[in-house]
């Protein structure tokens, strides 16, 4: 072939492979980009949060007391100064009604309605028609009772989460004692860096054997089975759970304010963290851990626990799982009626129940999944 001859070639081979070259880059601006969809609900999942359970409130007390050093000052005077009890508690809670109280509890309405409501409009409503391309269960819908159900039941934990932490703004800001410090490296500088995943770790493992006890068959059925009425979760769920088992929990999350000395911006920060994440793990939406998050399972995790029952206990470290042999494995089949997060070998199991375990793994979508693929099929 002559050099012209290549030429020509060339000639006509550059706008066939430019015009390629446009088709891989051309693309519709027009549209909203996707990070800032999930930007702006990421934010409001946030919002929603820290204010369902009027931790706000505790979070402005810290921040009021941070600013006041007389107020730490009167906490270690009250700590030797004997005093009559109704004084006492008279000192340590002026205020929390009504104004800690009725503040707390609206704004906690305010927000779990209107943003949960947003979000529940958002998903299960105006994307109802493509479910596969959002839903961790697109083939499984709560039935409009049991959506009413959750809604009431949520409710009614919020407002026991908010006058709890109406309380506890009251307390903080009246001088009461606490291990919270304002000042960093107050406890010195290594215990400054290491702090945070302490108790986060501490927290978080501590309610995984809260969690798996609550899966104990006494208890399940007693308490926890409420939680489960919800076997396609959604946001309004989060706090769908029964007033003992929710109170409990909540000691956990507020042991750390009078055990361990922990600064107020970590222990306030974990608080805003393991919120999020309640919500993002009970949408029964396809959102994913993000990539400085290894240690957090996807919301398909959660998810699971919701349609298999007793597997899967942990909530924001995966690892207790898998150190304790209760995460979900393809091998095995679980069920309601399959206790203490085991499962049951597949080479015992029945033809029916192997049909009925394969009909549920494919209700699972597989854009829930790492690599967009169901592992467990």
């Amino acid at each position: 072939m002559s050099k012209t001859e290549k030429k020509k070639i060339v000639r006509t081979q550059e706008p066939e492979a430019t015009m390629m070259l446009n088709k891989d880059l051309d693309k519709d601006w027009s549209t909203i980009p996707d990070y800032i969809t999930s930007g702006l609900l990421s934010g409001l999942v946030f919002i929603m949060g820290i204010t369902m359970r009027g931790d706000w409130l505790m979070f402005m007390a810290h921040y009021r007391r941070s600013q006041d050093s007389e107020l730490d000052s009167l906490m270690d005077r009250n700590a030797t100064e004997p005093t009559e009890l109704g004084l006492w508690l008279q000192e340590r809670f002026t205020g929390l009604w009504p104004d800690y109280i009725v503040g707390a509890t609206v704004v906690s309405y305010l927000f779990f309605f209107g943003i949960g409501g947003f979000l529940h409009v958002y998903y299960y409503v105006m994307q109802k028609d493509n479910p596969e391309s959002w839903k961790c269960q697109p083939n499984k819908w709560l039935s409009k009772k049991d959506e009413i159900h959750e809604i009431i039941v949520g409710w009614f934990s919020l407002t026991i989460g908010s006058v709890l932490s109406a309380a506890l703004a009251t307390w903080v800001i009246n001088g009461g004692y606490t291990t919270i410090y304002y000042e960093f490296g107050k406890h010195g500088y290594l215990w400054a860096l290491v702090e945070l995943p302490f108790v986060f770790l501490l927290t978080d493992y501590i309610t995984y054997w809260y969690h798996r006890i609550y899966h104990l068959p006494f208890l399940y059925k007693h308490f926890h089975k409420l939680h489960h009425t919800y076997k396609q979760p959604t946001a309004f769920s989060v706090t769908a759970i029964h007033p003992v088992e929710f109170l409990s929990i909540q000691m956990i999350y507020i042991m750390p304010m009078f055990v361990i000395p922990i600064h107020a911006v970590a222990y306030c920060g974990m608080l805003c963290y393991i919120y999020y994440h309640g919500i993002i793990d009970h949408s029964g939406i396809t959102f994913k851990k993000l990539w400085f998050q290894p240690w957090q399972p996807d919301c398909i995790f959660h998810d699971n626990h919701h349609q298999y029952f007793h597997v899967n206990f942990g909530f924001n470290v995966e690892l207790w799982d898998k150190l304790h042999g209760t995460q979900r494995q393809k091998d095995k089949i679980y069920r309601e009626d399959i206790f203490y997060g085991n499962g049951k070998d597949i080479s015992e199991a029945t033809r029916e129940e192997l049909e009925a375990d394969e009909q549920q793994r494919h209700d699972e979508n597989p854009l829930a999944y790492q690599q967009n693929k169901n592992k467990y099929l």
